[in-house]
């Protein structure tokens, strides 16, 4: 792995990403960063999951985000379509979670407006620690309450869709203000519209992938376009991996 920008001559080593990738300190909010990878032209899938666009860099800098988390966040399609479970340790440098002071394992943060997660998911029946589900008032009652008998910490935010800031409060009062979010392309084009993005960190694939995959982004239109700064350039036998921050 070679660090195009900024410039420098040493190796990219795990201290040196780790450098680059952490959070800052102190954090007195919970801070959110997006993690995706696409293909040239902006697919974000490839035959319907991530899987065929990544490569070993952009799955060394992925684990690293879970490394240095107090929560993942991601939206129950992707869940779903990725067949996600729970964290297990031998996803994680424990020795680097024990060396920043975070919990042995990060609790995945499903959100689902319709709680739609099913009870049977690996989500709670193959995990260690217990999922959070984020939804709203509106969700069915019978659903809440068979996710919470099945070991879920259901949330609810908002009314009739979720609140993400209301979401994200309801992180922090729980201490999880380390925030890494993997999609999908809905959340994170929620976040953007609710300008809740701090950092994007998006892995771009040399590849051609047509068809009608979606862009990493979907939703409504913010007010404005956010203004970003880049961070850091990442290469790897043709994968760029990009890091830009939310502008000053």
């Amino acid at each position: 792995m070679q660090r195009l920008w900024p410039s420098g001559d040493e190796d990219v080593t795990d201290a040196v990403l780790e450098r680059m990738y952490d959070y800052p300190a102190p954090l007195d909010r919970p801070w959110v960063q997006v993690n995706f990878v696409a293909s040239s032209d902006g697919a974000a899938s490839v035959t319907g999951v991530s899987e065929g666009l990544s490569s070993p860099g952009d799955k060394r800098v992925f684990a690293l985000s879970r490394d240095l988390a107090d929560v993942v966040l991601v939206g129950v399609g992707t869940a779903t379509v990725e067949g996600y479970h729970g964290i297990k340790p031998r996803e994680l440098r424990t020795e680097r979670r024990e060396r920043l002071g975070l919990s042995p394992i990060p609790p995945i943060a499903v959100v689902s407006a319709r709680c739609s997660v099913d009870p049977g998911s690996p989500l709670l029946t193959d995990t260690l620690v217990p999922p959070l589900v984020v939804t709203c008032a509106a969700a069915p009652a019978r659903r809440r309450e068979a996710l919470a008998e099945a070991g879920a910490d259901v949330v609810v935010a908002g009314q009739q869709e979720v609140d993400l800031r209301a979401a994200l409060s309801e992180l922090d009062a729980r201490g999880l203000r380390r925030v890494s979010c993997e999609g999908g392309p809905r959340l994170f084009g929620s976040l953007v519209a609710e300008d809740l993005v701090d950092q994007l960190c998006l892995t771009v694939s040399p590849l051609l992938a047509g068809g009608d995959a979606p862009r990493v982004a979907h939703g409504l239109l913010p007010e404005v376009p956010r203004v970003l700064e880049l961070a850091s350039v990442l290469h790897e036998e043709g994968f760029l991996m990009l890091r830009y921050r939310r502008a000053r």
